[in-house]
């Protein structure tokens, strides 16, 4: 299995060294390991480049980083470098080139090859063959990477199904893909539109860990990439907390809620039922993990309403602390509710399937 893993984006044509060390020192504490650094607004000599990108990919390297430059045509225009000899970003330290935009699928193939082996990444956010032909040309695959792009114009990024359709082309061939998430205090990016810069226009506002929790629960994307620079250090914790593998839910929890509802919230490896109903997500196991401790019944016979989480209480015999959570509004009073899932997180809940592995944690 490919692991996942965070990232951040550095903009040295726009940003100070000093910045940027304190940002990438920072980025280590929270164990991040990947930088994306763009190349597309380059203005110097390709000496003064050289100098510059190898000066902070190199202390990004010393922390433990790898770092994807991303590239054009323009680019290797202006730098005098060719596609048949990848030299100049083996020198400054890269682990890979992103490429912007496409060639004829022979030459990515090609430069898969290079002796210095740098991986080449791919622009995965147009819904084309473009992978599959790669691959056609016999590409040397496990150097073969997929990153989306992202939109600092408010209204432009990708709509979620159409980035599934994108996504799916380089799922089903196991490739290693990446994509971005926004801060919400990040100023700085390739260009002077400060609207944020995700991959999903329907990530732009959330808070940056909901956004991570959207991209790794799309099972689609194996690194997340704050686009923007400087996420604050608040983000930054925020985003390492977040579980890459499961969803892990944020409950705010009613002020009566015992001691057992707690436990039977935040202990437990929840699972949805196989057998699924669309009233509620059901986790059994706890009603026979728990079945021996009384839960008394709580003073709140309520409507429940999407997103409440609610356990069976001692009204309701063989299917007492079985905790449920809400989908559709309903009343039972046999359910105590103990809390609500995070308003924030709540469309989360569409990718809890039949058999889903999910943890809930207090707000």
């Amino acid at each position: 299995m490919t692991m996942r893993s965070l990232g951040l984006s550095i903009y040295p044509d726009h940003t100070n060294f000093e910045d940027n060390t304190k940002y990438l020192e920072l980025g280590h504490k929270y164990g991040f390991t990947r930088i994306f650094m763009s190349m597309l607004e380059v203005q110097g000599s390709p000496e003064e480049t050289q100098a510059k990108y190898k000066k902070i990919i190199d202390y990004g390297n010393k922390l433990g980083y790898q770092t994807f430059l991303d590239v054009s045509p323009q680019l290797f225009k202006k730098l005098e470098i060719d596609y048949s000899d990848l030299k100049f970003f083996a020198d400054i330290g890269a682990a890979g080139i992103r490429l912007d935009e496409a060639f004829d699928g022979a030459t990515e193939a090609m430069i898969s090859y290079n002796p210095y082996g740098l991986i080449i990444e791919l622009n995965m956010s147009n819904n084309v063959d473009y992978l599959n032909n790669i691959l056609s040309y016999q590409a040397n695959q496990p150097f073969i990477y997929g990153c989306h792009n992202f939109y600092p114009q408010r209204g432009t990024a990708l709509p979620y199904d159409f980035f599934l359709d994108c996504s799916k082309r380089f799922k089903n061939f196991g490739i290693h893909s990446a994509a971005f998430v926004s801060s919400q205090v990040g100023k700085v990016g390739p260009w002077n539109v400060e609207d944020g810069l995700p991959t999903l226009e329907e990530d732009r506002d959330l808070p940056i860990e909901v956004q991570a929790m959207h991209l790794f629960a799309s099972n689609m994307i194996d690194d997340v990439i704050i686009g923007n620079a400087y996420a604050s250090e608040a983000e930054l914790k925020a985003l390492s907390e977040v579980n890459r593998y499961q969803l892990k839910l944020h409950v705010n929890y009613v002020s009566d809620i015992n001691e057992i509802e707690k436990t039977i919230v935040e202990k437990p490896q929840h699972f949805r039922r196989g057998d699924l109903t669309k009233a509620v997500i059901r986790s059994t196991m706890p009603r026979v993990t728990y079945k021996d401790i009384p839960n008394p019944i709580h003073d709140n016979e309520v409507e429940f309403q999407r997103g409440d989480v609610i356990i069976g209480n001692d009204n309701f015999g063989h299917y007492k602390n079985e905790l449920q959570i809400v989908l559709e509004p309903h009343k039972e009073p046999c359910m105590n509710k103990v809390g609500s899932i995070s308003s924030d997180e709540l469309f989360l809940l569409d990718f809890i399937k039949p058999w889903s592995k999910f943890k809930l944690t207090s707000k």
